[in-house]
């Protein structure tokens, strides 16, 4: 095919910005990426927000650089990560994965099947699987339960979203530590966004000693806020 038809071509497919946000993950950074580069769907650009990593977190990324755009923000927490990278995304869609996770090779594919087939449908979910990280010892993997069955999942790493969609809700809240997406969700759901749960594998959760989820026990009264937050915004009143 001629460059110029390619390039007419890949234009009439819809851009997928596919953004990671990466905290200290330099030993499992560059599996996410390339789960990302081994996309069936071709017409993707990736984003990698540092934020504030002390390791190698820089190094890994670049090695894939130019396909991957690579930006760096002093911490501020994933909700400050993610918002940046849809600042600087060109994309028609938004998909996120997190530094230590994998997407399937098509899942954006499916997704977007998807979509194409309702016009309405603003999100599209789909399985998500978790699996031991390879460097964990016999007795680490016991402290941490691993179900062997595929599960629904909405989150983040597991969302496909048209971008004229996500602004109808508007950036992730950075008060919160834990918990982000499901504060996020919970103000979609109050928008009415439309969203699909696809019954295939879209994604992989990596468990390992320094799982957000993990050091981030303490913070689970966030929940109760949120969902209270939720209702006040529900009967019109401000949560704050």
């Amino acid at each position: 095919m001629a460059g110029k038809e390619l390039i007419a071509m890949m234009e009439q497919v819809p851009l997928v910005s596919a953004i990671i946000a990466a905290y200290n993950r330099e030993a499992y950074l560059s599996d996410a990426i390339e789960s990302i580069m081994n996309q069936t769907y071709r017409n993707l650009e990736i984003i990698v927000i540092d934020d504030g990593s002390t390791d190698n977190t820089k190094e890994v990324a670049l090695r894939f650089a130019p396909l991957v755009r690579y930006y760096y923000q002093p911490n501020g927490g994933i909700a400050a990560a993610w918002n940046r990278g849809i600042k600087l995304a060109s994309g028609d869609f938004f998909a996120f994965l997190d530094a230590d996770d994998l997407w399937t090779d098509n899942k954006i594919e499916q997704q977007m099947n998807v979509i194409r087939e309702d016009a309405k449908l603003d999100i599209a979910f789909g399985l998500v699987k978790q699996f031991y990280s390879p460097e964990l010892s016999e007795g680490e993997r016991q402290k941490l339960r691993c179900p062997d069955d595929m599960v629904p999942g909405v989150s983040a790493i597991t969302m496909l979203i048209r971008r004229e969609s996500f602004f109808k809700v508007g950036w992730f809240d950075t008060q919160w530590r834990k918990g982000i997406f499901s504060d996020w969700y919970l103000r979609a759901r109050e928008c009415g966004l439309v969203s699909h749960i696809l019954p295939r594998l879209v994604a992989q959760r990596r468990l390992h000693q320094t799982n957000h989820g993990i050091v981030n026990r303490d913070k689970s009264i966030d929940y109760v806020r949120m969902l209270r937050a939720s209702l006040y915004r529900r009967r019109g009143r401000n949560p704050h």
